[in-house]
């Protein structure tokens, strides 16, 4: 009994006669054996059809068949044939393929830039305009009423957060922000009912929502697409005109861009510890909103750089955690930390 043929990749090679001689092989065989069309196709393990291809040398034969047909006719394998894998006959055909392409195109697949000009063409005309269920339908979103939640997440936005196309992001830090990040996520949840997605990349965290309703809303509450430094964005009106809404406007910000700190000076060689706060942000509008807003409520701040305000008074600053609070863990437990070290204990929230 003859052993079973070894497959290459689930497929057997192939046997190479040259031309006439596979037609005249089978002929032969089929001859000498007396076997008709049909048990000639069962000795070989195929079809009647696939006799008749190999008869007319369409196509070229298996090894296993050939093999089986000389085992039966007792006869070696042919001198004048090539073994070949399966498929050999691909790589030239997509060769020839290839340079006739190039002889007439002078390039291999086709003119890129054509069609790059035409799907746009087709774009501006008619793509953009089609329903489809992917490209043109816009995600839902929860759309919210005005409120102080918000305008705190306004604030967050116009702190740490950006606006494109498609899409809202807010980048905090990986470690001091990471139970800030996580309120961060809340707040989009109760406002727009959408899950936020997050990512973090060395030291920051981005939490980014992928809405163009979202971001449709967001511009219709005032806000603008691309680089707030770049068009110098300032505060929503709406959020101006209502002082429980500019107080969460405030706390947002500062959640972001501000920081609580020990200041530390000396004084007849000895070192005093004070707390501070700083505010730092680089559109204009938003520093002036922020730094009248502590002016008209006796905050008393301080400006000495461009882009940073400061309050350096301890009862100014016990004031501001008490009338605006914070949302952001690092501040308050900055601040608590503080009061305890000094005074033993931590003022009472009003």
């Amino acid at each position: 009994m003859a052993k079973p043929a070894v497959k290459h990749n689930n497929y057997y090679k192939r046997v190479v006669f040259l031309k006439g001689e596979q037609k005249d092989f089978l002929n032969k065989i089929q001859t000498q054996l007396g076997l008709t069309l049909k048990e000639f196709a069962n000795l070989a393990g195929v079809q009647v059809r696939s006799i008749s291809d190999w008869k007319r040398e369409k196509f070229s034969m298996s090894l296993p068949a050939v093999k089986r047909m000389c085992q039966r006719a007792r006869i070696v394998l042919p001198k004048n044939i090539k073994i070949k894998d399966p498929f050999w006959y691909t790589l030239k055909g997509s060769s020839i393929g290839g340079i006739a392409v190039y002889k007439k195109y002078g390039h291999i697949g086709g003119d890129s830039e054509y069609r790059r000009k035409k799907w746009y063409q087709w774009w501006e005309k008619e793509g953009k305009f089609r329903k489809h269920p992917i490209i043109n339908v816009c995600l839902p979103i929860n759309i919210p009423k005005k409120s102080s939640r918000l305008a705190e997440f306004i604030g967050i936005i116009l702190g740490d957060g950006g606006v494109s196309r498609r899409q809202v992001t807010i980048t905090v830090h990986r470690q001091d922000d990471r139970d800030f990040a996580v309120y961060i996520k809340d707040l989009i949840r109760i406002l727009f009912k959408v899950e936020p997605s997050s990512c973090e990349r060395e030291s920051v965290v981005h939490i980014f929502i992928s809405r163009t309703k979202l971001v449709q809303f967001l511009t219709g509450m005032g806000l603008c697409i691309g680089s707030k430094v770049r068009h110098q964005v300032d505060v929503p009106n709406w959020i101006k005109s209502s002082e429980k809404y500019t107080k969460a406007c405030l706390r947002g910000l500062f959640d972001t861009d501000g920081c609580f700190y020990i200041d530390r000076h000396l004084y007849k060689d000895k070192i005093y510890l004070n707390c501070a706060m700083n505010f730092t942000n680089r559109s204009l509008p938003i520093l002036y909103f922020f730094k009248r807003y502590l002016k008209k409520h006796g905050f008393r701040p301080t400006q000495k750089t461009k882009f940073s305000i400061f309050l350096r008074r301890e009862d100014k600053i016990v004031n501001y955690f008490q009338t605006i609070g914070s949302s952001n863990p690092k501040h308050l437990e900055k601040f608590k930390q503080y009061f305890k070290n000094k005074h033993g204990g931590v003022p009472k929230w009003s």
